[in-house]
């Protein structure tokens, strides 16, 4: 799964799936809950324009929503994780 956080000044878009160089991007809206806290997160999502809904785009939405952490939840695993180290 490919995803990145692409910030302007106004709007938060993850990136996910493909995006082939000087392709339209589609920017959509996804109901997203955090899967530790339950809290719901800001879904604006964009991807390519010949990407979007397609199969592996389909399921990678669907990993991609059955695997999200908010920002507090993600935080508080990566310095578990570094304290276990």
């Amino acid at each position: 799964m490919v995803c990145f956080l692409y910030q302007n000044q106004t709007n938060r878009h993850v990136i996910i799936g493909k995006i082939s160089k000087n392709e339209a991007r589609v920017k959509f809206d996804e109901v997203i809950h955090c899967n530790n806290c339950g809290k719901q997160v800001p879904g604006g999502l964009q991807t390519g324009k010949s990407y979007y809904q397609t199969k592996p785009f389909e399921i990678e939405l669907e990993q991609f929503k059955k695997s999200y952490l908010c920002g507090i939840c993600r935080d508080k695993n990566r310095l578990e994780n570094k304290k276990s180290d």
